[in-house]
């Protein structure tokens, strides 16, 4: 719906900003042409159409995404600082009805962890 609306915002406007400028603005009689010729304005119409998409597409699925997200509660723990160099770090929300905190730990002991770190998160 996102794409569908960009797409039809950048259409209009780019028609409409032809239409203004060779009707309203700056008529020129260019060959005995009418000034509203509006077969001329299909080729900059269909790219301001698609470049509308492309942008709402792009820019709606980062807002949708809730991106970019620069800061999360779980990068107060303190095994997150070498998450990005020598180690592996997985971090499971208790966001889930089904999530129980002490199946998960006994299953994480179980595969012999180098630590074992439950964090708090505020904002969830």
């Amino acid at each position: 719906l996102l794409t569908l609306l960009g797409g039809l915002t950048g259409g209009t406007l780019a028609f409409a900003m032809q239409w203004y400028s060779n009707v309203i603005d700056y008529p020129i009689n260019v060959g005995g042409r009418p000034h509203f010729s509006w077969p001329a304005f299909i080729p900059v119409t269909f790219e301001l159409t698609v470049l509308g998409a492309a942008l709402s597409a792009a820019f709606g699925m980062l807002a949708l995404n809730r991106l970019p997200k620069l800061w999360h509660p779980a990068f107060n723990s303190k095994a997150f600082a070498r998450a990005s160099r020598d180690r592996f770090f997985l971090c499971i929300q208790a966001t889930d009805p089904l999530f129980d905190s002490k199946k998960i730990q006994s299953l994480f002991l179980h595969l012999n962890p180098i630590s074992l770190e439950e964090v708090k998160l505020d904002e969830e």
